[in-house]
């Protein structure tokens, strides 16, 4: 649990599990907190298929046979349960938050708190980085990446403020970009600020908001019916997709009708977000933003 504390445990896998014969998947491996949670309650037919695009993750330490990893992002659900002949699977799990070793190895760049070089992949095979995003990317693209999946309050200014700065010189670490914007980040309210900051480009750099969009509606298609689709979020970004497909089978939350103006749905909002209690916060402040939603397949 060293390598990364799972939120909600408990409550993820009870809501998961309806059938401890069946064949489940957890869409974010991490640490394997949740996968070893879920294999105990599992019987000796059950099977969990575990997927992670991050190749530091310690998949090697669980030793079952009912038991398959996958080194791939989950956004190739459909076509590796295609290539593994199944059809259809009963509870998908998927967690999506940085692991807590991503965040505290200082090499990886994912932290505001280290001095790093900008990198900041989940995959460390792809090619493009923070340093390519920051670096490269035009003024207007900029912008929109900060305003859209940082939702920071001068996006603009913020702009602005990087691309005079890497006039000077390329901005190459976790350090460099702080320095950079510094002079137009919030008076005692820095360390707010930067988690945006940093959150925008990580989203960008991994594409996260694209992939769990194709990722929610490929579970439409693989979930058998009553099986459970269960979401852990942490930021009203990636939480309105999760609640938009479970409530209306689209990212947009557009209602979606049949001939005769019936609004079809693909899944059965079951409970309000679970939220963590006040005592699992204080034992892993990580927690403090999560949000455990859960829908059954119709």
């Amino acid at each position: 649990m060293a390598y990364h504390v799972p939120v909600l445990l408990n409550e993820s896998v009870e809501a998961l599990i309806s059938n401890p014969d069946g064949v489940y998947i957890d869409a974010t491996f991490g640490g394997g907190g949740h996968s070893r949670a879920i294999l105990k309650v599992l019987s000796e037919n059950g099977k969990l298929i575990a997927f992670d695009q991050d190749k530091d993750v310690p998949f090697q330490q669980i030793k079952s046979p009912h038991f398959h990893f996958v080194s791939s992002n989950f956004v190739h659900l459909t076509v590796t349960l295609q290539n593994l002949g199944i059809s259809s699977v009963d509870g998908i799990l998927a967690d999506l938050g940085v692991s807590s070793h991503q965040l505290n190895t200082v090499s990886r760049g994912f932290s505001y708190r280290f001095n790093a070089p900008l990198d900041m992949r989940m995959n460390v095979e792809q090619k493009c980085s923070a340093f390519d995003v920051i670096n490269t990317y035009s003024p207007q693209k900029l912008y929109l990446i900060f305003k859209c999946y940082g939702e920071v309050h001068n996006p603009k200014i913020l702009t602005d403020c990087i691309v005079q700065a890497r006039k000077l010189r390329p901005i190459t670490t976790t350090f460099d970009l702080i320095n950079a914007i510094q002079k137009i980040t919030p008076k005692h309210k820095e360390y707010g600020y930067y988690a945006k900051v940093f959150q925008a480009i990580r989203i960008e750099v991994n594409q996260e908001l694209e992939n769990l969009k194709s990722f929610l509606l490929q579970t439409t298609n693989v979930l058998s019916t009553k099986g459970r689709l269960v979401v852990l979020t942490y930021h009203s970004l990636e939480d309105r997709i999760v609640k938009n497909v479970m409530q209306y089978g689209n990212a947009e939350g557009a209602p979606q009708k049949d001939i005769y103006g019936n609004i079809t749905r693909p899944f059965l909002p079951l409970r309000k977000p679970i939220l963590p209690t006040q005592q699992e916060i204080e034992n892993n402040p990580r927690a403090r933003s999560a949000k455990l939603r859960v829908a059954e397949k119709i």
